[in-house]
């Protein structure tokens, strides 16, 4: 690894404001904001391509009065590469680059959470008929969602009835009413193997609880295709140096940190005769996606709170000029996962990884230095095999080292100049599982109630230079013939030049 790392444990989300402040990286935004639709768009256009502020809205209409339970929302926190290395305990200029390579560490490391008796999470505990999910300023974040949408980033915590290990996944989830939220997910993530196993043992119904409003390796982690069998908790504390301080829910078995603003504990309905009405929802695609329909649902059982708790939300969706915190952490994490995953099935070669945020990880990029034929479509068939591919990884392109995956225009060089779709350097894997929010995909293709997760048809791109192609003695035995690029003496002696040639720049 070629960059020092100091873990930082921030304690909670309170310190990591904080820190961001400090960093210049965190606005305040005194005004009154509508948290129908405004306080979305605003999020939404601010955060730029990764460029913009996090963002702290503190006057929230309707919820700006002295007997408001919670009147701030924050958003932002992860949306740039700056702030994701800062989790990290990295240089703020820190390249992505590095970011992919020490989140292969990162992602496989495992700290073990300590159980502790109490902590702010436990300052105010709301159960019964004074449940009210409505007390906190959930967005409305689109015009076009079916509703507000009170679970964007938070951890949803579910365990394995057999083993016990605990799952934190994150999921959107919709208030449907004063004590409801359907939400969406599906039968292949872990979750969805947690609610199976439930089911199995004769259950109707399977404990949850949702972890609003921590340090930031909880959106990370929560977000990442952590190995089923290892809790996401253990990389957490991987991640900032020092165990979770965990406490256990009051009407639940199960234990969230201890320092989360906002835990809402409940009961997930399996039996569909159960279920509210869910969706749609601007999603991770860029597009409206999970059509309005019976979803799982959360009966609520209990809130407990920090006292004037802040509730932590996100904005979805990435689009061209607008990069969401899942757009940028997937970019890191689906990397990385997506290279340790070539490790493991002994793909050699492979020099760097990447996935530009615009399309979170659906697109993968590897760079290798082939040295046996066909070792590109090795790669590919190992990601597709791999778990890790359930809802990313569509398409992968392969390159040469010489390339610089980081640049698309050398990517895009590489597609034009050494692919020959004729001689199989595009390969289409058919009927494939994959995300089941993709629009390109067939509705009907994409049911969760009649196939559990959407199909895809998966493209390779091999984009290396053929080593079936003949060695050619005119070229010295090579099989493509030398770039154009002069020799660097060449370059050095012109740049010597260049300000009596009247040129700026280098």
């Amino acid at each position: 690894m070629s960059v020092e790392r100091k873990p930082v444990a921030f304690g909670d989300m309170r310190n990591w404001m904080k820190a961001l402040k400090t960093a210049g990286e965190l606005r305040e935004i005194d005004a009154e904001v509508d948290w129908n639709v405004e306080l979305g768009t605003v999020t939404r256009v601010a955060q730029g391509p990764g460029t913009g502020p996090a963002l702290l809205f503190k006057n929230i209409k309707d919820y700006n009065k002295n007997t408001t339970r919670c009147g701030q929302v924050f958003a932002g926190g992860l949306g740039s590469y700056k702030r994701v290395a800062m989790m990290m305990g990295l240089e703020a200029n820190t390249h992505p680059r590095e970011l992919v390579r020490l989140g292969r560490t990162i992602l496989e490391g495992k700290v073990p959470p300590r159980i502790v008796k109490d902590g702010p999470c436990k300052e105010n505990v709301i159960t019964g008929k004074d449940i009210d999910l409505y007390d906190f300023p959930t967005p409305q974040w689109n015009r076009v969602d079916g509703g507000r949408y009170l679970l964007t980033y938070g951890g949803v915590v579910t365990k394995d009835p057999t083993t016990g290990v605990m799952n934190v996944g994150i999921y959107r989830g919709m208030v449907s009413a004063k004590d409801r939220i359907p939400i969406l997910m599906w039968r292949a993530q872990h979750i969805g193997h947690h609610v199976t196993a439930w089911q199995n043992g004769g259950s109707s119904e399977m404990p949850i609880a949702v972890a609003i409003g921590w340090e930031p390796s909880l959106g990370f982690t929560g977000g990442s295709p952590v190995p089923k069998g290892v809790c996401e908790y253990d990389v957490m504390g991987s991640i900032r140096g020092e165990p979770v301080d965990l406490v256990k829910c009051e009407t639940v078995d199960l234990y969230v940190p201890a320092t989360a603003e906002i835990v809402i504990e409940g009961m997930l309905q399996l039996d569909p005769k159960n279920w509210d009405m869910e969706g749609p929802f601007a999603e991770f695609t860029g597009y409206v996606a999970g059509d309005k329909s019976p979803k799982p649902t959360i009966r609520v059982t209990a809130i407990t709170h920090r006292n004037n708790p802040i509730l932590r939300g996100a904005i979805e969706g990435s689009l061209p000029g607008s990069f969401s915190e899942n757009g940028i952490c997937s970019s890191i994490m689906r990397a990385s996962t997506a290279w340790n995953v070539l490790d493991r099935a002994g793909v050699p070669g492979i020099t760097d990884v990447w996935c530009p945020p615009v399309q979170t990880g659906i697109n993968l990029l590897i760079r290798m230095k082939s040295s046996y034929r066909n070792q590109a479509k090795q790669a590919a068939n190992a990601i597709w095999g791999s778990s890790a591919a359930h809802v990313r990884y569509k398409h992968i392109t392969v390159v040469d080292d010489d390339i610089d995956i980081h640049d698309y225009a050398a990517v895009d060089w590489a597609i034009a100049h050494r692919v020959n779709a004729g001689e199989n350097d595009v390969i289409i894997m058919p009927d494939t599982f994959g995300a089941g929010l993709d629009p390109s995909t067939r509705k009907r293709d994409r049911n969760p109630a009649l196939f559990g997760t959407g199909k895809w048809n998966r493209v390779l791109i091999d984009a290396t230079m053929n080593l079936d192609y003949d060695p050619d003695p005119e070229l010295g035995g090579a099989r493509f013939p030398p770039k154009v690029w002069p020799d660097e003496a060449d370059v050095q002696a012109a740049q010597k030049r260049w300000k009596e040639l009247g040129l700026d720049g280098k």
